[in-house]
């Protein structure tokens, strides 16, 4: 069980003494005293947040190894999720600017030295940037803090380590991709070449920036491939940042090239670009669709998409219920709600639910809500204004729809985006709250009698990325692992995401696997070559 609850142990061990250095050395520095409080407090009125003191140098479009503007001279302004206040201003790019990018990839491949430099070679860059990763840690996390809103000490002690050593698995694999020797029926010699897709085209979400640049980015890079990649307009500053620290390690110039910029311009175009030969999207279901489509509409180019989902979480009536709770509450509220697979509808046993119920509203209203540059703190603001109001839209639709409003649902203070931790309990499959991602620190307690209803109501729904199964029971967890039409089910813990561990959807939360040796042939292709033997001694 420990081992399992890898995550959420990082993220309750208290890091105050780090946090206190950083902050005693002046390198987060701020004004006035900093208040780690539960959100029922008279303290949820903020008070001004800490200011970070890492500088904001990497703003413009990295196209074929240098930082330019963008061809139309737009920026756009990134914003601190904590007040709303500008961070920076950031290269607009555009279908031009995607066009610049493409053209440096293409001729990075085609021409350039990466994918004729020896596997081996390959893998001492990949090696080199993870290290320097681990070197730049408090800058990375800083940025991803102050641009995202997720805790300092989620992004620091978490998410950078899980990066490095993605980095790292994907460097090892960069000299054992291989093909094979295949006996033919027929006097022929016959070999299977594994060879890089060529330009691969990725677009990124903002509610893990860093990380999904890593999982994107390290798996193609080991293949031989060139990259452009989107960055999320919400969320542009570390993407910009790490991969300047690449071009340090020793990649080529033209070989990753990154575009700052909207998803109907330089999204739309980057999806529909004819000399792109591969496209990875990580986003919602909806946004999906339409890379789809555009993907099939231009070159017919192969997309591998990692969308929404709808996570069911199952505490059978065997569990311990203190450890359910605990481990049911980090699954949905883990940054800030705002995860792809939270568990965000938590089925419960009849026979523990009101139990379950009691104590899961009572961790809520613990839940520690305030700036993330905080030691201590579980819970950062949401992304933007955007995302704010649809959390709160959903939640008043809860209660409209009949749920019970356990606790939460309101904002927290008058600035930035913080929202109440909400637990909802008499929850229908038929409320928007239980059939839509709701991408927020919302909890929906569900009631349910055997597993047999339980396998039916936690398959009734279009998504299928992940679920979580909380039971004592050998049985019990071997029946629902193999039921639940899901890519990943996590038995008595959440979000382990190791490296090697493959992470994707069934039905609509996508198609294609990040992570693992699965995800290596999203970016090769398999080519058969066929010799003829003369007079061979064996066939």
């Amino acid at each position: 069980m420990a081992a399992a609850l890898r995550i959420s142990s990082l993220l309750s061990r208290s890091l105050a003494s780090s946090t206190s250095s950083l902050l005693s050395n002046g390198r987060i520095c701020g004004a006035g005293r900093s208040v780690v409080c539960s959100y029922t407090t008279a303290a949820a009125a903020l008070e001004k947040p800490i200011i970070p003191s890492v500088k904001v140098s990497c703003t413009k479009l990295l196209i074929n190894g240098d930082y330019v503007d963008s061809a139309s001279g737009k920026t756009f302004p990134t914003y601190d999720p904590r007040t709303g206040d500008v961070i920076a201003h950031v290269a607009e790019g555009d279908a031009e600017d995607i066009n610049r990018a493409v053209s440096a990839a293409r001729k990075a491949f085609d021409e350039g030295p990466w994918p004729k430099m020896t596997a081996y070679e390959r893998s001492r860059v990949l090696f080199r940037f993870a290290d320097l990763i681990d070197q730049h840690t408090e800058e990375l996390a800083t940025l991803e803090t102050w641009d995202n809103g997720k805790t300092y000490e989620q992004a620091a002690k978490v998410e950078l380590p899980m990066i490095s050593r993605l980095i790292r698995y994907y460097a090892g694999w960069a000299d054992k991709i291989h093909g094979l020797t295949v006996p033919a029926d027929s006097p022929h010699l016959v070999q299977t070449l594994h060879e890089p897709i060529g330009v691969a085209g990725q677009i990124i979400p903002w509610n893990f920036p860093l990380l999904m640049f890593a999982w994107k980015v390290a798996p193609a890079l080991a293949c031989g491939n060139t990259v452009v990649i989107k960055t999320a307009e919400q969320t542009p500053l570390s993407a910009l940042y790490a991969a300047k620290l690449l071009h340090e390690a020793g990649l080529p110039a033209g070989v990753v090239n990154v575009v700052s910029g909207y998803g109907p311009t330089a999204g739309a175009a980057l999806a529909s670009h004819m000399q792109v030969d591969k496209l990875a999207f990580t986003g919602s279901t909806e946004t999906g669709k339409v890379v789809l489509q555009l993907a099939a509409k231009s070159n017919l180019k192969p997309v591998t998409l990692e969308l929404g989902g709808k996570s069911p979480f199952i505490v059978c009536k065997d569990a311990d219920v203190d450890k359910a709770v605990e481990l049911a509450h980090f699954a949905l509220f883990f940054n800030q709600g705002q995860c792809c697979c939270a568990g965000s509808r938590t089925y419960v046993h009849e026979s523990v639910y009101d139990e379950f119920l009691e104590k899961a509203k009572a961790r809520a209203l613990k839940r520690s809500v305030g700036d993330p540059f905080v030691a201590g703190i579980e819970q950062g603001p949401q992304i933007d204004s955007e995302q704010f109001e649809k959390i709160m839209k959903y939640i008043r639709s809860g209660v409209e729809s009949g749920a019970t409003l356990e606790t939460g649902g309101k904002r927290i203070g008058d600035k930035g985006y913080y929202i109440q931790p909400t637990v909802f309990s008499n929850v229908n499959e038929d409320m928007l709250i239980a059939k839509d991602e709701i991408f927020g620190p919302v909890q929906s307690v569900l009631k349910f009698k055997n597993i047999k209803e339980v396998i039916r109501r936690a398959n009734t729904t279009s998504y299928g990325l992940a679920a979580g199964v909380f039971t004592q029971d050998i049985d019990t967890a071997n029946t629902l692992t193999r039921a639940l039409k899901v890519g990943t089910v996590w038995v008595n813990c959440y979000d382990v995401f190791d490296a090697a561990i493959p992470f994707g959807g069934y039905k609509m939360s996508g198609q294609g696997r990040e992570k693992g040796i699965h995800c290596l042939s999203n970016y090769l292709q398999v080519k058969a070559v066929v010799t003829p033997l003369k007079d061979p001694a064996w066939i």
